[in-house]
């Protein structure tokens, strides 16, 4: 149930995070979802897309210097409290969570949350015993790259 995510470093510069997105569209590669975190000099774009191989390809073949993660996609429910629930699980089982956001998938009844753990095996294992819906690539993006 794990999804690959792209990670570039980027220096904190107008139009470096515009490149990035060019080149992905230049290559016919659409953004299912994405994060960015930055200092005052530099940033980490993070990034979901369908075709992560091609993104890959395309990124290093422009000089961009790519980093691939194992993330997890949880379906929470969209109601108070659907988060806390899920948190106290993560929680219980001492995961710490380095990082998370938001991948939209259309349902109005549940957020599907992108979680990068500590412990990436624990995690899955944690929130399955306890019934918690992983979303794989082929729910997200359909089985065709």
């Amino acid at each position: 149930m794990k999804i690959k995510q792209i990670s570039l470093f980027l220096e904190n510069k107008p139009g470096h995070v515009c490149n990035a997105c060019r080149v992905l569209a230049d290559a016919g590669i659409n953004i299912e979802s994405m994060s960015l975190a930055d200092t005052e000099q530099f940033g980490i774009l993070r990034l979901i897309v369908k075709n992560w191989e091609k993104a890959v390809s395309v990124f290093e073949k422009n000089g961009i210097t790519v980093k691939l993660t194992d993330v997890i996609a949880v379906q929470v429910p969209n109601k108070p409290g659907g988060l806390a629930d899920l948190l106290e699980i993560l929680d219980q089982a001492k995961l710490n969570i380095e990082y998370v956001y938001e991948i939209h998938c259309g349902d109005k009844d549940v957020t599907t949350l992108i979680f990068r753990f500590n412990h990436t095996e624990t995690a899955i294992q944690a929130l399955q015993q306890r019934g918690i819906p992983l979303v794989g690539a082929d729910e997200l993006f359909g089985s065709n790259p």
